[in-house]
């Protein structure tokens, strides 16, 4: 019988127990986690990330802020903007929404942003530590799949794990975290992209398989072995004239076919996606507690 994962349920869990921690801080009257979103423009799906990150904030009684300016900020401004926050002891985590204009260089903007406060886990130092398998602040999303697997008690030591995309967000850096060589890791990890002549061959051979390609429907049931585990992290947008909005939200697996054959499958929506930001607030509040810590010493 298929185990279908349920990421609302796991990330509500998640933010109880953070929310539990902040609540003991209060009691001590004592400096409670703050998270700094900043945003250049005025991008629809941008607000509204912003916005539930917010809302996130406030459920768990994590201090937040958000800063939204407007989209002819100058890249400097930007850069003062972060300096400003990096060196402001009431913001523990710092994250500049993306994308951001064309006139501003991104790779600039996530280097300014001091490692200690990159909970989104960008700063090529937190990349670099991730890769060496130090102690660092895993991207959220890559982190969201990797806990969902954990607590859903996958097996991943020595198993074939197939990752289908090599982003720098998600394929990069989960395909890293499971080949360490620690608990709920130490895979035989492949990572496949559009260069492969045939990517079936690869995708038959995973025992766990991570679909990451931003292409809705792609992972069909002849693509998959039978007991597979299915982690979907694409969000497509498909024309439906039948749904009220026109349209419904699918992720990068044929869903109903593909779960007939796996032993574990993430919905879409609810299965990844509700992670994201649960691991943002973990990381903020990790962020917390390392300079905290700090301080001390």
């Amino acid at each position: 019988m298929t185990v279908v994962i349920d990421g609302k349920k796991i990330a509500s869990e998640i933010r109880e127990e953070l929310k539990s921690k902040i609540e003991w801080l209060k009691s001590l009257n004592i400096r409670v986690p703050g998270l700094v979103t900043i945003m250049v423009g005025d991008n629809p799906a941008s607000q509204s990330y912003v916005k539930s990150k917010g809302k996130a904030c406030g459920e768990i009684g994590m201090h937040s802020k958000v800063e939204i300016l407007p989209v002819e900020t100058s890249e400097q401004q930007l850069l003062e903007m972060i300096d400003f926050y990096n060196s402001n002891d009431d913001y523990h985590g710092i994250l500049v929404q993306l994308p951001l204009p064309k006139h501003i260089n991104e790779d600039k903007v996530i280097e300014r942003i001091s490692p200690s406060k990159d909970v989104d886990g960008f700063h090529p130092i937190n990349v670099g530590n991730l890769v060496i398998g130090k102690d660092t602040f895993y991207p959220c999303t890559p982190n969201g799949i990797v806990e969902l697997i954990k607590r859903y008690k996958i097996e991943t030591s020595g198993k074939h794990v197939v990752v289908v995309g090599r982003s720098n967000i998600v394929g990069k850096p989960v395909a890293n975290m499971l080949l360490q060589k620690k608990e709920g890791a130490n895979a035989i990890v492949t990572i496949c992209h559009s260069a492969a002549e045939n990517i079936s061959i690869y995708t038959k051979s995973a025992d766990i398989l991570i679909a990451a390609i931003g292409k809705a429907n792609f992972i069909t049931a002849d693509m998959v072995k039978e007991g597979v585990a299915v982690i979907d992290v694409g969000i497509n947008r498909v024309e439906d004239s039948s749904l009220p909005k026109g349209y419904k939200i699918v992720g990068d697996v044929d869903y109903v076919n593909v779960s007939k054959k796996a032993s574990f499958i993430t919905p879409v929506p609810g299965g990844v996606g509700p992670m994201t930001i649960a691991m943002l607030l973990q990381n903020t509040f990790l962020a917390y507690i390392k300079i905290t810590k700090q301080k001390l010493d």
